[in-house]
């Protein structure tokens, strides 16, 4: 990537489909220079297709809830030589069902993800970052946040993590050129509620957003700086208004009935 050293450059984690792949469609079209990453094989498919827009684009295959996988991705970053000007924080898994009867191991990758390795690459890339002064930081979290999940648990309590992490962060950094950015969409058109096993779900089958315009609402507000965006349909906003005006025990009765099993048949 030494011939394009000039250029921007981004990290999007979890780009090799959904949002993830939109915000680094979104980078590539606004003349970065993009490392994706993912777990799976596809990110090199995602990458090559990415490349269409002119820009240069790598791809690595790490899995990022394991301590290892995060610190793949910051050797790669250090041996690219490259100045990191903004990174997507995307990568994300959802686990859904009574939490007794879920999978522990799941849960626990989740939170592994969604959380562990959110903290692990942010600590890294702030050192990095803060000696020169500038650098744009995006978290996707949600409107999940907003609001206790049952039937989703972790995966709101995770999103919520996210949420306040960006939030605090944000306000430590002001001072530093460093700007902070938490993305919260609603339901995407994404395959994330077919992993989750969520077809029978008001939520699983309710009207979703499109990602390329989850993602640009998203790439939009990380560049002007702003502190979050509550993405997609204004259903969203609207939700992400209520929530906090609501006791907690209300918004957690209105989510279980999106989500508890069979809700989609009612």
């Amino acid at each position: 990537m030494a011939a394009t050293a000039t250029k921007s450059y981004a990290v999007v984690t979890g780009a090799s489909s959904g949002i993830g792949y939109e915000l680094a469609a979104q980078f590539a079209g606004h003349g970065f220079d993009v490392l994706v990453v993912a777990e799976d094989t596809g990110i090199g498919d995602a990458a090559q297709r990415l490349r269409a827009n002119g820009s240069e684009v790598e791809s690595l295959q790490a899995d990022l809830a394991t301590f290892e996988g995060v610190e793949k991705l910051c050797d790669k970053l250090r041996a690219s030589g490259r100045t990191l000007d903004a990174v997507a924080i995307n990568a994300g898994v959802g686990v859904w069902g009574p939490f007794a009867e879920t999978e522990l191991k799941a849960h626990l990758n989740l939170i592994n993800l969604n959380v562990v390795s959110a903290v692990h690459l942010t600590h890294r890339l702030l050192r990095e970052m803060l000696p020169r002064r500038e650098g744009r930081i995006l978290f996707t979290s949600s409107i999940a946040a907003t609001a206790p999940g049952p039937y989703m648990s972790t995966y709101n309590a995770s999103k919520a993590f996210l949420k306040s992490f960006a939030e605090a962060l944000r306000e430590e950094l002001k001072d530093t050129g460093i700007t902070v950015t938490a993305l919260m969409p609603g339901p995407t058109d994404t395959n994330f509620f077919g992993r989750a096993h969520m077809e029978d779900t008001k939520l699983g089958q309710g009207k979703k957003d499109d990602p390329a315009e989850v993602a640009k609402e998203g790439f939009e507000a990380l560049m002007a700086g702003q502190d979050h965006v509550v993405a997609g349909s204004f259903k969203n906003k609207i939700q992400a208004t209520a929530s906090h005006v609501l006791p907690d025990t209300v918004t957690a009765a209105m989510h279980r009935k999106e989500s508890e099993p069979g809700s989609g048949k009612e």
